[in-house]
């Protein structure tokens, strides 16, 4: 992978006098505005998108061991940037960014001469900031113990969010690991359903005027994670880990050496969604924590677990899934937990051997440790001991493993943060791609790890095995993540079902009520560079070949996304690009039927022939016809509730 990225300093103002307490920068497009201020001791900032506010005056601030930087501050200067954002990046929703961007950069002090900066780096529809120390003094290294940094929304706003867990509670004390129920079009008034605020990231509609999703980037080692508070007297706010997290280990807030900085905060903004589902900010102000000699191939993959669970961890019915990925064309297969007790390493060496003989490579699963919760399920006591998982890691170069899924991570700590990127690192040493999973979100790792490929990080598709009611409520879900969760970050959501029943022989268990057409649809809607489908050696048979010969060319990494139509939790129409070649996926989950006319222009043309999948409600199956296009501009498409529709240029 090539990965550059070119920040070239365009332009320089002149510090400003101490005397002035106010600045303001504009994006390059003249659209997005930030105005910072200092008031009675108090910083704050807001943020209009083409005259309307889109947040009001949110604090700023940070509270450490050494002092407070949220009171009794003093703006003593400024300084703006023109900056050009290049890079290239072969795992993400764009492989090639360059755009034009503009920093502020605010110098702060309070009355004891505690210095801090504030840096907001904008683009034409994007907001990152955050907060860097210097080194002053003989004091080398800090704890941030809280943040008052704020989001204040206009009022009349309604809020997408998924809750943040109680920690230690769920499967064997595993949570939290950002996986529980959005709720869409909520009032901010509505308190988080354990009390603890809200998972990154969070989307707003702003009053009717525009949309808005906050999140954050660029966590690693050296920070902890954080969410987003509860709404209270107006405002929401930065919160950090809860104390109780991974078995009560580890600090809840962070310390770091100075000069340091925290973690970016991002915040999108537009009057359509089309900026939300397109942004780059998780990426575009992180750079590479290290380089890699290896090269990796991203692809689909086949597991048995999501299908057949526990019961299929055994050397036959793996062969039966390297040959179903065989079959398919897929490069891998994934061996879920109870491989070390119900295969043993002798026979693992043994499938690694049978799995490259039909072209196929395999991953391994492993739990992120033994202590901090009561997982059972092995391999356990590997990853969090650098001994032992040097070992692992080596033993998996030497018979051809190609990559590890690690599990119920439970946690946003920095001493969490630190065990995600040693796993990563030690990973790259040896060839190894890594995808988590009972984890929390990624932060701009497709860009700071070059073995990084893909994070769950939220309510995924194995929980069609487990609820009824998840089934019934798979179109509405599927509805939110390209607006949400997607949206940031790579997400491993392991779809793209075609058995009807949730069961391994199709006859029975939980029902999908979602069509084929919208299996297929998510696959293109749904991104991340290693994707895990939902198949079974029994759809070779009974699922449509059409079906099939699609999964089989659909790619999993992609040079462009465009949002086409949507609103999170009803309907979503989303183009994405590969080389030359588009697929346009559109799923919905309104009880009505829905008949759109979709501006497709400048990816298809008059004249165009589109091959079509989409729902034949005669057999239940789908149907590929071939649409030649009339007006790029007015293309139509008939939903109903759980279907979907795909098109190809």
């Amino acid at each position: 992978m090539k990965c550059v990225t070119v920040w070239s300093l365009l332009c320089m103002t002149s510090v400003m006098s101490y005397a002035q307490q106010a600045v303001s920068v504009t994006g390059p497009d003249g659209r997005l505005k930030v105005n910072v201020e200092v008031a009675n001791g108090k910083a704050s900032y807001d943020i209009a998108y083409d005259g309307v506010a889109m947040l009001d005056k949110s604090p700023l601030g940070i509270e450490m061991n050494i002092g407070s930087l949220s009171d009794g501050l003093e703006m003593i200067g400024s300084e703006q940037h023109d900056v050009n954002v290049c890079y290239q990046l072969d795992r993400s929703k764009t492989s090639s960014v360059n755009h034009a961007a503009k920093e502020l950069v605010v110098h702060l002090k309070d009355v004891d001469s505690l210095r801090m900066d504030v840096r907001f780096h904008l683009s034409d529809n994007d907001v990152a900031f955050r907060y860097e120390l210097p080194k002053t003094g003989v004091t080398g290294s800090v704890r941030v113990m809280s943040e008052t940094t704020g989001f204040r929304m206009p009022h009349g706003t309604t809020t997408f969010l998924c809750p943040q867990s109680n920690a230690m509670i769920g499967w064997k004390r595993t949570k939290p690991s950002y996986e529980e129920d959005y709720a869409a079009d909520a009032p901010m008034t509505d308190k988080s359903l354990f009390g603890h605020g809200y998972t990154f990231p969070c989307l707003f509609r702003v009053n009717g005027d525009g949309w808005l999703l906050l999140s954050e980037t660029g966590v690693d080692s050296h920070y902890c994670a954080s969410h987003l508070s509860d709404y209270h007297d107006g405002v929401y706010t930065i919160a950090y880990p809860m104390p109780e997290e991974n078995n009560g280990i580890g600090t809840a807030d962070a310390a770091i050496a100075l000069p340091g900085n925290t973690p970016w905060r991002t915040i999108t903004v537009g009057n359509t969604l089309k900026p939300i589902v397109e942004s780059t900010i998780s990426l575009d102000v992180v750079e590479p924590i290290y380089t890699s000699q290896n090269t990796y191939k991203f692809g689909k993959g086949t597991w048995s677990w999501i299908l057949w669970q526990d019961e299929s961890i055994n050397y036959n019915d793996q062969t039966k899934y390297v040959d179903l990925a065989s079959a398919m064309g897929f490069q891998y297969v994934l061996v879920d937990n109870w491989w070390d007790l119900n295969i043993g390493r002798e026979k693992i060496e043994q499938l690694v051997k049978y799995a490259r003989t039909k072209n196929v490579e395999v991953f391994l699963w492993y739990s992120s440790s033994g202590y901090w919760n009561d997982i059972v399920q092995g391999p356990i006591n590997c990853m969090d001991n650098s001994i032992v998982r040097k070992q692992q890691m080596k033993w998996m170069k030497r018979i051809g493993v190609k990559g590890i899924k690690v599990d119920f991570f439970g946690g946003d700590k920095q001493e969490t943060m630190r065990l995600y990127e040693e796993i990563l690192s030690d990973a790259d040493d040896y060839g190894l791609m890594v995808i988590f999973h009972g984890c929390t979100l990624p932060r701009g790792w497709e860009k700071m790890y070059p073995n990084y490929v893909g994070s769950e990080a939220v309510l995924a598709s194995e929980n069609m095995i487990f609820s009824q009611d998840f089934c019934d409520h798979e179109a509405f879900n599927d509805c939110l993540h390209p607006f949400i969760r997607n949206s940031v970050g790579c997400m491993e959501y392991g779809g793209s079902f075609l058995n009807k029943r949730m069961n391994r022989t199709n006859a029975g268990g939980n029902i999908r009520r979602t069509t084929d057409a919208f299996s297929l649809a998510t696959s293109v809607l749904f991104q991340n560079p290693i994707q895990n489908f939902a198949l079974a050696p029994n759809n070779l048979t009974d699922a449509p070949k059409v079906c099939l010969d699609f999964l089989r060319d659909v790619p999993t990494t992609w040079d462009e996304v465009r949002f086409i139509d949507g609103y999170p939790g009803r309907y979503v129409v989303l183009a994405r690009r590969k080389a030359d070649k588009w697929f346009v996926a559109a799923i919905s989950a309104q009880k009505e039927p829905l008949k759109l006319t979709v501006d497709l222009t400048g990816i298809v043309a008059k004249g165009d022939k589109l091959s079509v999948y989409a729902d034949d409600t005669k057999t239940g199956g789908v149907n590929l016809t071939t649409l030649t296009v009339k007006d790029a501009s007015k293309v139509k498409l008939s939903l109903t509730e759980g279907s979907g529709t795909v098109l190809v240029k």
